[in-house]
Formats: C-alpha cells, sequence, structure tokens
C-alpha cells in the first residue's frame, strides 16, 4: 500500500538527486572545519539569508538552543509568543540548559507579537529582574497555522528590539515557505534578524540538519556551543549534500505544496463536520477540527484513516494538522478528501 502521510513535511524522504549526492559527496571532519561540502552548504545557507556565516546542526531544535545559548547568559530572559515552538515543542531547553528564562507574551492570530506586548515586555534597570537579552519570532508560525510574517513587520521587531539593546532570532523553520507564500527573496524575511535557523529536513526534503546563521562572531560563539552540546559532526558532507540540493531546487517549488494545500482546506471546509480552524492555509500547513455530531474522536479518526494508508497528525481531541510536502500529489490529496468523505458520513 503506498501510504499517505500528512503528519508534518518532516516525513519527506531525500529525494533520487539528493542520494546520488550524498553517495559521492566530498567529506573531511567538520569539527576541524575541513570538510568541503559542509562548507559550502555554509556558505551558500548564509548568502541566502543575508548573514555573514552559517553552521550545520542536527535539527531546529538545536539551531533555537544555540541560537538563544550564543545570545543570551544565564539569568537572562528572551521575549517569544506563547505560542511559539521554542517554548511549546523544544522541551524547556533554553531554560534547562542555558538557564534562560522564556518570557512569554500572546501571539496574535497572524503569528505577530504587537509591538506594545514586545516593549512592554522589556525588563527596566531593576535589580530584581532578569535581564532582557532577545525577542524571537517564528516565519511560518507552526501553530498559527502555517501564517507568513512580512519583512516589513520583521525590520520593526528588528528596530524595537535595537532600541533596547535586545538582539532578534528567527525560528524560521519553515521560512523558505514564508518566502514562496509571499513571492518575496527569502533574503528580505530573514535580513532583518540578528539570526536565523531553518531546517532543511522539512519541505526541503533533505534527510537531517538545520543551518543556523549570523554574524562571524555570532557563528564562533554557535561553533562552540555546538560541540558542548555534542552536535559536532565529523564526516558530515553526506548530509550537507543533500542540504545544498535543498536549497538550491526544492526551496523553487513550495507553491506546489502551499496548492495543494489550499485544495485539501476547500475539500474539508465542503464536508458536512468539518471546519478549518484557520480559514485558507497561507503555506502548507491545515489545521481542521470535527464538530461535535461527529461521533469519533480525532485520534479513533485518524485510526481508521491509517488503515486505508492515510497518516495525520492528531492534535486535539477533534482537531487534526494535516501538513503537504513533497510526496504529497494530487492523487494523494484527492484520496485523502475521500477518506474524510466517508468520515463525515459514518
Amino acid at each position: 500500500m503506498n501510504i499517505i502521510d500528512l503528519r508534518s513535511d518532516t516525513v519527506t524522504h531525500p529525494t533520487p538527486e539528493m542520494r546520488e549526492a550524498m553517495a559521492r559527496a566530498e567529506v573531511g571532519d567538520d569539527v576541524f572545519g575541513d570538510d568541503p561540502t559542509v562548507n559550502r552548504l555554509q556558505e551558500l545557507a548564509a548568502q541566502k539569508m543575508g548573514k555573514e556565516a552559517g553552521l550545520l546542526v542536527c535539527s531546529g531544535t538545536m539551531g533555537n538552543l544555540i541560537g538563544v545559548l550564543a545570545h543570551c547568559q544565564r539569568g537572562e530572559e528572551a521575549i517569544m509568543g506563547d505560542k511559539a515552538h521554542t517554548f511549546l515543542f523544544e522541551q524547556g531547553g533554553v531554560s534547562a540548559l542555558g538557564g534562560v528564562f522564556p518570557h512569554t507574551i500572546p501571539n496574535q492570530a497572524d503569528g505577530t507579537l504587537k509591538f506594545e506586548d514586545i516593549e512592554g515586555a522589556i525588563r527596566g534597570e531593576d535589580v530584581h529582574f532578569p535581564v532582557s537579552r532577545l525577542v524571537i519570532l517564528e516565519n511560518t508560525h507552526n501553530r498559527c497555522g502555517g501564517v507568513v510574517l512580512t519583512a516589513e513587520y520583521t525590520r520593526q521587531v528588528a528596530a524595537l528590539a535595537h532600541k533596547h539593546n535586545l538582539r532578534l532570532h528567527l525560528d524560521g523553520a519553515r521560512i523558505f515557505n514564508a518566502s514562496a507564500a509571499q513571492g518575496v527573496n527569502v533574503k528580505e524575511l530573514s535580513e532583518p534578524a540578528d539570526s536565523i535557523t531553518f531546517c532543511l529536513s522539512k519541505a526541503l526534503c533533505a534527510p537531517v540538519g538545520s543551518v543556523l546563521c549570523g554574524t562571524q562572531d555570532f557563528i564562533y560563539r554557535a561553533r562552540r556551543i555546538r560541540k558542548q552540546l555534542g552536535g559536532g559532526m565529523r564526516q558530515a558532507g553526506v548530509l550537507a549534500a543533500a542540504g545544498i540540493i535543498a536549497i538550491e531546487k526544492m526551496s523553487i517549488r513550495l507553491h506546489e505544496d502551499h496548492t495543494r494545500a489550499r485544495r485539501l482546506a476547500e475539500g474539508l471546509a465542503g464536508l458536512k463536520g468539518f471546519s478549518l480552524d484557520f480559514g485558507m492555509p497561507p503555506s502548507n500547513i491545515v489545521f481542521v477540527t470535527m464538530d461535535p455530531f461527529v461521533k469519533s474522536t480525532a485520534k479513533e479518526a485518524a485510526d481508521i484513516l491509517d488503515r486505508e494508508g492515510i497518516k495525520v497528525g492528531v492534535v486535539g481531541e477533534h482537531r487534526f494538522r494535516l501538513v503537504t510536502h513533497y510526496w504529497i500529489d494530487d492523487r494523494a490529496v484527492e484520496k485523502t478528501l475521500a477518506a474524510f468523505s466517508g468520515l463525515s458520513r459514518a
């Protein structure tokens, strides 16, 4: 049975071209800094993001953690949204491993943080308070429905942070999706931030890895922290080879995933018993909720779908998250809609 896996774009497999490139990748020892393929990937990533340097890391979670630790000292704080991935889904690593305090403020429906909320969260000079050091934004924003932040908004937040001597880190796990959704160069979205992490292993299809980008000094500190966390890799060129293809080729086809996400959302919205949580998806993430009269829970419905070869993400008692990616074609979308239609009639 051909499996249709909509749980996340993290389930993507490397393309045949990636596998071939991995097999013939020129490698060295990346901890010593002499893996030529890793070096090429890092230079490419930095150039794309408008930064001086890049650092290959194992995951987006590691990239965000290193980014926070490179900006903040123990006892300082990072201001972030209450729906931020760093706050919700990274096991509190910034606190557990870095002693950094997460100061959360409300995410708006469009994924933004209000300027007045950011400014109100910045601590004054008081011995009782931790020092505010960092603001974190997320683009696209996962738990706000894959919404995208504009370059202008990011510039304004950066200016506000810098006015108070704070830095801005961008969790850009799906920044290329944000670029595709807005039809703007990815550099416009990333350049205002002092640092950015983006994933190679989501919609870009590489098997492993993210890249953290920033200034030369920032990446020097980040490299030391990566080693401290056990993230120093050796012949990592076999991974970087796939990452290069991810950036150069897979990043320019993401509009196809967005089109299929909209088709999926339109179909689900037309079914009795299902409603879209955030309206039409701006990128590749669809959140949908079953109405109370549908007898099964989301988990029970997911089990039924699984038996038909369709895997979906369950994110609440009656709520699903569906994510389109390279391995979801038009036929997979139509089969998924047919299966949900069966649930609607049950």
